[in-house]
């Protein structure tokens, strides 16, 4: 590509190319003449071969370090083909900070109406029984044009848009109630690789890119939404039981001690943040993927914004493996029969969820108390 068109004034305009991770990026040059002014507002990179405009790239998102919008984006770039491998062909929830971390976020589920034409989306449905057109990120332009918007998040569900209705991905989120230490997060955490590995299961561990970890295994797409929450249900129960006073899954915080195994992120229309996520922390902290050999060490704040791109040019992406490592159920789902059979049913779902068979009363301990 040879130029970019001048969207001031017509004709072709010099520009300059980068190669990030193996990504050719184009982008406008910060200042032309009659051009600056337009500059200052957008540039335009090109990114597997699709033009995302970056408005405002000089809006500061991280304070702290003075980390700006443009920034952000070369970021997700740099790590695109690992970010893709965690997003890739998923409905997708756009979780926004159009004013940076220090403003106000929100979650956006459907895909807004003014986009590219190049924008790929999937059809979904909620709990309620809605449905909603949601982003289908399908390459790293997708993933760029998000950021773009003000996310810094990619919030994945657990389908691939080919059949939003089976997960292919159970997701353990391991998350440590106040004052706990994370060396007991990891600690769990290798508990957890233990259970999984007897029934069969490869887990695959990140850092959160807060306080805790999350553990995602690829399962076979053959049960739904609710099997597959029940599976979670029983794996962190075992984890539980193996660590005592150390793991928990109780959904009440008033009960909770030690750190969380949530299951219920299982549920549809449940996400966690994605591999190379930067999350809302003020060091621009990454969710980071790592081997099981570094988790008896790992130190969430190593892996920042700054920090990831060399590392993953230098490594590669710990997850590349993932998509080989799908497995069935059938082991974790008995073990989940054999605690209904001994009096463990379902656990409490959450709030916005219609009331589930089985389930437990859904009120705080404490309110319930007082009722009776």
């Amino acid at each position: 590509m040879a130029g970019a068109r001048n969207r001031a004034g017509g004709g072709v305009i010099p520009e300059r190319l980068y190669k990030l991770a193996g990504y050719v990026v184009t982008m406008l040059p910060p200042s032309l003449g009659s051009v600056t002014s337009v500059a200052t507002q957008a540039e335009l990179l090109e990114v597997d071969g699709r033009e995302v405009k970056v408005g405002n790239p000089d809006k500061i998102f991280f304070p702290a370090d003075t980390i700006m919008k443009l920034e952000l984006v070369k970021y997700f770039i740099a790590v695109g083909s690992g970010a893709l491998n965690g997003a890739l062909n998923r409905p997708t929830t756009l979780h926004r900070f159009p004013d940076g971390v220090a403003g106000e976020d929100f979650y956006q589920k459907r895909i807004p109406k003014h986009r590219p034409d190049w924008i790929e989306s999937t059809t979904i449905r909620f709990p309620s029984g809605r449905s909603a057109e949601m982003l289908r990120v399908v390459d790293v332009a997708h993933i760029a044009w998000a950021i773009n918007l003000g996310c810094l998040e990619i919030n994945p569900w657990p389908v691939r848009a080919a059949d939003v209705d089976h997960p292919d991905e159970l997701r353990i989120d391991l998350d440590p109630t106040p004052e706990i230490p994370f060396a007991d997060v990891r600690d769990v955490t290798l508990v957890l690789k233990e259970v999984l590995d007897e029934h069969g299961l490869t887990g695959w561990p990140k850092t959160s890119g807060k306080r805790g970890m999350h553990v995602l295994v690829r399962v076979v797409p053959e049960w739904e939404f609710t099997e597959v929450r029940r599976a979670a249900l029983a794996i962190a129960r075992e984890v539980e039981r193996r660590a005592p006073g150390v793991a928990t899954t109780a959904w009440w915080k008033e009960e909770r001690v030690g750190v969380f195994l949530d299951f219920n992120q299982n549920a549809r229309d449940r996400t966690v943040a994605s591999a190379y996520s930067v999350r809302p922390m003020e060091d621009a902290r990454v969710s980071f993927p790592i081997t099981w050999d570094l988790v008896a060490d790992v130190e969430p704040e190593t892996f920042t914004v700054r920090t990831v791109p060399d590392l993953f040019a230098t490594n590669g992406d710990a997850h590349a493996g993932i998509d080989d490592s799908m497995a069935p159920l059938d082991s974790v789902l008995e073990m989940a029969l054999e605690d209904e059979r001994g009096g463990l049913g379902d656990a409490p779902w959450p709030p916005h969820f219609p009331k589930m068979k089985n389930e437990p009363k859904r009120v705080q301990p404490s309110k319930a108390k007082k009722e009776d």
